[in-house]
Order: C-alpha cells, then sequence, then structure tokens
C-alpha cells in the first residue's frame, strides 16, 4: 500500500482509531449549492471534538491556479497563509459515539490513486460504512424541506429517502469515483445529493447545511448538535420570505415552483423536478429579484463586523 499512502501521511493519533467506525466524507469542489458542505465542514469542526488523523498533500492533489491560497498582506509583508488542506479527522458526536470525517477541497488530479488511498484507509480502519455528502442546485422553492438524490448500495436509504432517481449522465465528482470503487468491493456506501433552491445556489443557506446533518444521522445514527443552525436557517428564511411577500413577481415565481414541487411529490406524471411542461423560472429571473435583498445583507453582516 505505500503507493497510495504517498498520497497522505498519518498522525501518531491513527493508532488510536478504533475499528468499526462509521466514516463521514464531504468535499467541496466543482458544485457546492448553498455552501451546504463548507457550512457542514465548519459547524462540525467548530461543535465538536476532534483529532487529526491523516492529511492528504495537497502538491501531489491540489490545482493551486484554480483555487489559490488566501494570504494576509500586512502593510509591507505576508504576515499569513492559509492553505487548502484535505484531511481525516477522528470525531465524536453529541452522545459520545466516534467517527471518521473526511474533508476539505475536492482532488483536481490523480483521482484514482485518491479514490485507492480511500480505500486503503476504509480497509485499514476497518470501517462499518461511508457515506458522503454534496449539493447541486434545482428548481425548488425555499418554502419546502430540502429533499435528495441518494446513491449507493444501501437500498433501505434509497427507498426511504430519495425522492429523485433519474437516469442520466453528469458531470462526476472525485468522491463519486471512490462511491464507485468502495461499491465494486461491496462496502456500504451512500451517498446523499441534496436539492438546493437554485436561486440560493450561490449564497450560504443555512438549511442546506442542516440537510446534510440530517441526512448523515439518518445514514450512521450518529447525532449532531444543530441548535444554533436552525435558528440561522430560521432567521435566513424569515428575510428571504419578507423579500417575497414585498414583491408579486417574485411571489408567482415562488408561488409555481411550489406548485410543480408539491404536484411530483404527490405522484402526479411529472418525470421529475426538472423535467415539466411549460416555462420554468430560471435562477436569472428570481436571482435578479434578490440580489438586492441579499447583497443588502452581506453589505450588513460586513457593518456589524467593524
Amino acid at each position: 500500500m505505500d503507493y497510495e499512502q504517498r498520497l497522505y501521511e498519518l498522525t501518531a493519533e491513527a493508532e488510536l482509531v478504533p475499528e468499526g467506525l462509521d466514516l463521514v466524507a464531504g468535499l467541496t469542489g466543482f458544485s457546492d449549492a448553498g455552501a451546504a458542505v463548507a457550512q457542514l465542514k465548519e459547524y462540525l469542526l467548530e461543535s465538536l471534538s476532534s483529532t487529526l488523523i491523516a492529511e492528504f498533500d495537497a502538491d501531489e492533489l491540489l490545482d493551486y491556479r484554480a483555487r489559490r491560497p488566501v494570504v494576509t498582506f500586512d502593510e509591507d509583508h505576508i504576515s499569513e497563509y492559509e492553505p487548502q488542506s484535505l484531511r481525516l479527522y477522528l470525531m465524536t458526536d453529541e452522545l459520545g459515539s466516534r467517527f471518521l470525517f473526511l474533508t476539505g477541497f475536492e482532488p483536481d488530479f490523480k483521482w484514482e490513486r485518491f479514490a485507492a488511498a480511500v480505500t486503503e484507509l476504509v480497509d485499514r480502519f476497518k470501517v462499518k460504512a461511508t457515506t458522503w455528502v454534496h449539493a447541486i442546485p434545482m428548481p425548488v422553492p425555499h418554502t419546502r424541506p430540502i429533499n435528495v438524490t441518494v446513491s449507493g448500495n444501501r437500498q433501505e436509504l434509497i427507498e426511504s429517502m430519495s425522492v429523485w432517481r433519474p437516469t442520466t449522465q453528469a458531470p462526476g465528482n472525485a468522491m463519486h469515483l471512490v462511491e464507485y470503487r468502495l461499491s465494486e468491493l461491496d462496502h456500504p456506501i451512500t451517498g446523499f445529493v441534496l436539492l438546493v433552491p437554485h436561486y440560493l445556489a450561490d449564497t450560504e443557506f443555512p438549511g442546506a447545511a442542516l440537510a446534510g446533518l440530517e441526512s448523515v444521522s439518518a445514514a450512521t445514527g450518529l447525532i449532531f448538535p444543530t441548535d444554533r443552525i436552525r435558528e440561522e436557517g430560521r432567521v435566513f428564511l424569515g428575510r428571504i420570505d419578507e423579500q417575497v411577500t414585498s414583491n408579486a413577481e417574485l411571489a408567482k415565481l415562488v408561488q409555481t415552483l411550489e406548485e410543480r414541487h408539491d404536484a411530483y411529490m404527490e405522484g402526479t406524471n411529472l418525470q421529475s423536478p426538472l423535467t415539466v411542461d411549460g416555462e420554468l423560472p430560471t435562477a436569472d429571473e428570481i436571482g435578479a429579484e434578490l440580489e438586492r435583498f441579499l447583497a443588502g445583507k452581506r453589505r450588513g453582516d460586513d457593518d456589524s463586523a467593524d
């Protein structure tokens, strides 16, 4: 396994990892609608105790020109450098159950070697099951719960949670390959695709992160503290609702999305939320109406931080 291990370095604490834990994964990259995975990462690392177990080699896996690290320029010198990271942590949930958490950037290079490295880690720690999350924009209303499409080989989760099951070709990400390789080995694996309102895809939508946490809980039985993110979600949606209420055209567009969503969920002949008769409101149509509000929200946040 030395070939795979060159992509990551284990810490001394790796020897303390018990066998049979769940592995949870969320990588940021090609698609992270609503910043769901980014928020999930930040929330878990801030809310739960964690121990670094392994770190992947960014120089091998990251295209720095596409995702440049942040530096702090302090008058006449560079005072701080914030590199991108891809790390494996040993975490403890709210009730004391431990799990592994793979998080950070999605590799730009060497996907096959990355998948082989993750497979080696799964084997090394005798991982019980792997669960991963990502998020895509969909023409669905913010007034309805965020639903998921479920992939993998845990049929009970697919049957109970997957609301949209297309047969289609789409751009893949590195965790798709990991899922494919682990499925070939009959390792229990589940992928949750969060279906995020497309007009909120470029915002930090707390509801998307909450849906990710709830999906992971459903697959693993892990319990996460969610009070803060629930409150943030209520405040965020309240402000969106205020904007919708004050704009008749925007309210009509959201109502159309609601009607189509509800009809689909009731089991009509609609093939999916993406393929319906008639014209579907575009992200630009709804986003243009929300942009002033969202821009104002960002300016308000900046002012309050001063």
